[in-house]
């Protein structure tokens, strides 16, 4: 039995009835990493064996005593590389932050800790989250673990790759325009983005604060809700953060979506969708339909206008917050310089790649005296009418249902040579984070080129559940064997 087939939550099962123990369970995760990263490079860093196995023994000790009984207790995990971990490298794939060594860690990574994980590594990542293949990172791309001629698609890239590949159990990563969902779709496994706010931002080192959410990648539905229940929490150090009355999120793993409304944007199904991954979302559609939930096509309005709204905004955002990294107090900084000025010019110049540098300018730009006007406000304006249209939708329906990408994982530098087109391909999951709302992705099928194709979930704010609930009876009722890479036919 390969331990890393088996979900996060049926690995824990087997750790906490005593039938592996958690120093197995953690070399099975070290092993498929040596066996396995040379070819995808999920990870940024990978750590110590020696460390990991201990850190293993000392949660075994915790779970034997009784402290730790929780369903993830003794799991292996990574985490993207830019949640802060105290002591472990964090640098979100770049340059500029390739020394950092964090002196606090993350409250996800926290809670995540508290429930007796084992962190094995930190994945590789579009830099500073700015991309959509884990191509734009400094320590080069990861490879997409269905065909390595393609990418994972990102910026959770490396998260995805590290879960479709079995170098871990289950994985966070953080969505700031589809950077879970859309990654999980190109992978074949499931990813969640919740309502903003549910969990805590607190040491996510921000591309959009206004949009960034961390969230699980994982196996199945199931590991989501247990993972979303373990790092949820309010957090007073994140002024963003939201305390909610319920976050029993398993609650919602029922087989069953009678009389749930169900509504397909006609806007997602028109120019530039692939005519195979339509077809894989309509005949997901009829599985939800048989079991007894109401399907209908509606219009929603304002689609266009997501992408350009989001990128003004993520932009603006992102050239405030990384004004932080200069090269004074952490990070890289350049050998030679004269000057003050001129060593913050070139540190930012040497330890930025070309994307980052490309929406830092956009952003300054928007943001610039004469321009706030014509487009930061326009675009905070549009953001509202957008909110605005998925609450009218929402007083229809209870989900909504489309694909996460108009194409399934495209080939290695396509993307990169084009920045529009790698912008377009974020249509249908941006749209999500302007208004907050929650998401997730399923696999629902596989196109000609044996790529994965993602069917997304969306629902209205802190209705987890409802999504919850549709992706559970969908991945129960599926009409298609979904294959894992180590040939393991999945349910």
């Amino acid at each position: 039995m390969n331990l890393m087939d088996l979900t996060a939550v049926e690995l824990g099962k087997k750790i906490k009835a005593g039938e592996v123990s958690v120093v197995e369970a953690a070399t099975a995760a070290m092993d498929a990493i040596e066996a396995r990263e040379e070819a995808y490079h999920c990870y940024v860093t990978i750590c110590n064996r020696e460390e990991v196995l201990k850190q293993a023994e000392e949660v075994q000790k915790l779970i034997g005593d009784g402290t730790l009984t929780g369903p993830l207790a003794g799991v292996p995990v990574a985490i993207k590389d830019n949640m802060c971990t105290k002591g472990t490298l964090t640098t979100c794939s770049s340059r500029i932050l390739n020394n950092f060594v964090p002196t606090y860690t993350s409250e996800a990574v926290i809670n995540l800790e508290k429930a007796g994980a084992v962190i094995i590594g930190k994945t590789n990542m579009d830099e500073f989250a700015m991309g959509s293949t884990t191509e734009t990172s400094y320590y080069g791309p990861t490879k997409n673990p269905w065909n390595p001629d393609h990418v994972p698609g990102g910026s959770s890239g490396g998260s995805a790759a590290a879960v479709a590949a079995g170098e871990c159990s289950y994985a966070l990563g953080s969505d700031t325009g589809g950077s879970i969902r859309q990654p999980a779709s190109f992978c074949g496994v499931v990813g969640m983005k919740p309502t903003y706010g549910t969990v805590s931002r607190y040491g996510l080192i921000a591309y959009g604060s206004s949009l960034d959410q961390i969230g699980p990648m994982a196996k199945d539905v199931t590991d989501c809700a247990t993972i979303l229940e373990t790092i949820a929490s309010y957090d007073p150090k994140d002024s963003t953060s939201v305390k909610r009355e319920d976050y029993d999120f398993t609650s919602a793993l029922v087989d069953d979506v009678k009389g749930m409304k169900i509504g397909i944007p006609r806007d997602y199904l028109g120019e530039g969708l692939d005519p195979e991954v339509k077809d894989a979302i309509l005949s997901a559609a009829k599985v939800l339909e048989e079991k007894g939930a109401i399907v209908e096509e509606f219009d929603l309005s304002l689609v266009e206008y997501a992408i350009p709204a989001y990128y003004v905004i993520a932009s603006a955002e992102a050239s405030s917050n990384l004004a932080r990294f200069e090269g004074v107090k952490y990070g890289y900084r350049t050998p030679e310089y004269e000057g003050l000025h001129n060593m913050f010019k070139k540190t930012r110049s040497e330890g930025f790649g070309p994307e980052v540098k490309r929406r830092i300018m956009l952003g300054s730009f928007v943001l610039s005296s004469g321009y706030y006007d014509a487009y930061y406000l326009k675009a905070l304006r549009t953001k509202a009418l957008i909110k605005q249209a998925f609450d009218k939708a929402f007083a229809q329906y209870d989900v909504i249902l489309g694909p996460a990408a108009p194409t399934t994982a495209p080939k290695l530098g396509d993307s990169l040579s084009d920045p529009i087109k790698m912008y377009l391909g974020d249509i249908y999951t941006i749209s999500v984070n302007l208004a907050g709302l929650p998401g997730i992705c399923v696999p629902c099928g596989v196109d000609s080129k044996g790529l994965p194709i993602g069917l997304q979930l969306i629902g209205d704010c802190f209705k987890e559940k409802n999504i919850l609930r549709a992706a559970y009876t969908y991945e129960q009722n599926r009409d298609f064997a979904m294959c894992d890479l180590s040939g393991k036919e999945d349910k």
